[in-house]
């Protein structure tokens, strides 16, 4: 099971706009800087896929019967419907977008060397297969552009806008693989249309305005999938078929602690293990989640609550592994983000707080 429920709960995570700043943490290196207008453009793109389901009597009714759902823990009911998963995307995925846009501009020095690596991993095996670049007309090799590939699990509408963004921000091109237990294949594919497409503009706009208007990204510049799967009823091998063969960015984004407390600590500990055990050497593994998650193991007779960042380090770094290891590269334990107030949204938008976890994987060499 994965879902996206933490947000709408009624004990949220989610801070007030009006929240006094002296509660909140120092500024922390895991938060990238975007400018208002680079994140007004982000809230437009959600604003224009949404159009309809944010003006619409309904939405209210449709909200509250979304959080009512969640707050019974029943998923199906939160996210079997086109029109919820719609609704959900408009009301609580615009802040984590931006929030999560501004999380991998804080890791890009990691993600810049990743890209590089997956570049050189794709070259080595054109090399190896007889594909390597052929020169053009004038003899001259032509370049490779490296793509960076994202496989977000539990991802769907936040992640896809923050990984679009990422991408316009670093003048990069990327691969984007999302993998969720609800079908979002609908809400992922207008929000890719809204990404790619440039916005309309009014009659009256100015030969200026026409001439600047252009999409957040090409579509050459981003490739996604969708898949609808449970990701801790995958085989190795299906989970292998995911993740590829080159180096890359797999993501837990509000997930982990969803998927401790509802598939188990068990099944979750043994998706950790097989995921070490197919991940390419040099991947990144980025957890972000609610702060002071907790999830409870029964132990005998009697229940356990364990933090969930001590459950992850347990498994990735203190257990013992076969052909690999991972080393923490940046660990947050509670970081606000917070809206600009100047920001136009058809509906308010909150401030989130989170905690933020990035691992990267080595793998042992084994002698032929």
């Amino acid at each position: 099971m994965v879902s996206k429920a933490s947000a709408p709960k009624k004990k949220s995570h989610i801070a007030s706009r009006t929240a006094p700043a002296q509660t909140s943490p120092a500024s922390a290196p895991a938060n990238g800087t975007h400018s208002q207008r680079d994140q007004q453009t982000l809230v437009n793109i959600f604003a224009g896929a949404f159009a309809n389901v944010l003006s619409s009597e309904h939405l209210p009714a449709l909200l509250q019967e979304i959080k009512q759902a969640l707050y019974n823990r029943d998923f199906g009911r939160a996210f079997g419907r086109e029109d919820c998963l719609e609704a959900y995307a408009a009301r609580w995925s615009p802040t984590r977008a931006l929030c999560y846009a501004s999380v991998f501009l804080g890791i890009n020095a990691h993600l810049d060397g990743l890209a590089s690596d997956a570049a050189s991993s794709v070259e080595s095996e054109a090399t190896q297969d007889g594909a390597a670049d052929s020169p053009d007309e004038q003899g001259e090799a032509r370049p490779r552009r490296d793509r960076l590939k994202m496989l977000c699990i539990g991802g769907c509408a936040a992640e896809h806008v923050a990984f679009a963004s990422y991408l316009d921000q670093t003048k990069r091109s990327g691969t984007l693989a999302l993998l969720d237990s609800a079908p979002w294949k609908h809400v992922t594919s207008m929000l890719q249309m809204q990404l790619t497409t440039a916005p309309a503009l009014s009659k009256y706009a100015s030969a200026a305005a026409r001439a600047s208007n252009a999409a957040l990204v090409d579509p050459s510049q981003l490739a996604f999938s969708f898949t609808q799967a449970d990701v801790l009823s995958l085989t190795a091998e299906a989970l292998s078929e995911q993740l590829g063969s080159a180096p890359l960015i797999v993501t837990l984004m509000f997930t982990l602690n969803e998927l401790y407390t509802e598939g188990g600590i068990g099944k979750t500990t043994k998706f950790l293990r097989s995921l070490g055990q197919v991940i390419p050497g040099g991947s990144l593994l980025l957890v972000v989640d609610s702060p002071g998650s907790y999830s409870e193991a029964a132990v005998g007779k009697e229940k356990k609550r364990y933090p969930m960042q001590w459950l992850l380090n347990h498994t990735l770094l203190e257990s013992e592994s076969s052909g690999y290891t991972w080393d923490k590269l940046e660990s947050e334990e509670s970081i606000w983000f917070r809206m600009p107030e100047a920001l136009s949204y058809p509906i308010q938008l909150e401030n989130m707080r989170y905690q933020m976890h990035l691992y990267r994987i080595s793998k042992k060499l084994t002698n032929a």
